[in-house]
């Protein structure tokens, strides 16, 4: 994607930290002009005030959803009709739906039936069902790294703080292990030398796996976490307009090192 893309990015405040914000839309700006940000929460409440500092610094419309019964949450509601509203007004490329909330699912599978695409940010203990619902989901727990208490100056400040200070680390023990997700992926791919492309490797991991990410396994990128496998090899092979891409392949049992 490219900035060419619309992309609107809706973050249910309840629910993320204000101290993510501007990881979240750090994230979003790779896959496109970011022409709706709209933040939805009860502005009234004090569990709020965070974001109610950080929304004018990051440009985000906040989105006032009064709690009109108590134990339910109107945020949820708000978001989606507005969600349903830009769809419907084709101004919109792609979504990312800012939540931990499984009450998302059906939005995020109604979204790209009509042909958008989504992203989902939230925690690792997000369901497994609005994980799945979308095109790609991003744990927060990978947006940053944790800050450096020497370095954060004025703590609490929302101008300086890293965007996780909240103390989420990422639990690697629920994270599948490389081998399970990797080696099928380029089975699946090889060509009938064995050598598959890692473009489309990671393509196909996705489509699987929405919740995949490098940062999981604590590479930057794709590229760079194979690369560090004992249990596959990589190449560049060159193309007909003499550009070269990244190939992959499982190496035989033998050829692994130990």
């Amino acid at each position: 994607m490219t900035g060419g893309i619309r992309v609107a990015v809706l973050i249910d405040c309840d629910n993320i930290s204000w101290k993510l914000g501007p990881a979240v839309l750090a994230e979003a700006a790779g896959k496109g002009t970011l022409g709706v940000k709209r933040g939805y929460g009860d502005w009234s409440s004090a569990a709020l005030s965070g974001w109610r500092k950080q929304l004018p610094m990051l440009a985000i419309q906040p989105m006032q959803q009064p709690a009109y019964v108590t134990g339910k949450n109107a945020t949820d509601s708000a978001l989606i009709i507005d969600a349903m509203d830009l769809l419907y007004s084709g101004n919109v490329d792609a979504f990312f739906l800012v939540s931990s909330d499984s009450d998302f699912t059906r939005l995020a599978m109604r979204l790209r039936e009509s042909g958008r695409r989504v992203f989902g940010i939230g925690a690792q203990k997000t369901p497994v069902s609005f994980q799945n619902a979308c095109d790609r989901f991003t744990f927060t727990e990978v947006l940053v790294q944790p800050a450096d208490p020497a370095a954060s100056g004025a703590a609490g400040s929302a101008t300086t703080a890293p965007a996780n200070t909240s103390a989420e680390t990422l639990d690697t023990t629920s994270v599948p292990p490389i081998d399970t997700v990797l080696v099928p992926a380029v089975r699946a791919m090889e060509r009938d030398d064995g050598w598959a492309a890692l473009s489309s490797v990671g393509a196909y991991i996705v489509n699987n796996n929405p919740s995949f990410d490098a940062r999981n396994y604590g590479s930057p990128r794709l590229g760079q976490l194979v690369r560090s496998l004992d249990f596959v090899e990589v190449k560049q092979v060159a193309s007909a307009d003499g550009s070269e891409h990244p190939y992959v392949r499982v190496k035989p049992t033998g050829a692994r090192a130990r």
